[in-house]
């Protein structure tokens, strides 16, 4: 495997790399370990039509778009309000 130069602040390597110290690892294996438990944008979307296939089969429920996007509103306003101070 060959290696690559990943340029970023300097406040963000050196937390990657107390990170990756407390859990024994060095930086370079704890960004690999990390690169591989992150899904891509195509992976997530894969694997929530997978989910919504398997609520439907489950339960029969299969929320319209419209019915998604107000789901979307009420769970985004719900952390908000966890969310404030």
């Amino acid at each position: 495997m060959t290696d690559a130069n990943v340029r970023i602040p300097e406040e963000a390597r050196d937390r990657l790399a107390a990170v990756a110290a407390a859990e024994g690892l060095s930086l370079r294996a704890y960004l690999a370990r990390l690169a591989d438990s992150v899904l891509t944008p195509a992976e997530r979307a894969a694997r929530a039509e997978k989910a919504k296939g398997a609520l439907h089969a489950w339960t029969g429920y299969a929320p319209t778009t419209d019915e998604e996007a107000d789901l979307d509103d009420e769970l985004d306003r719900r952390l908000a309000q966890v969310q404030r101070p």
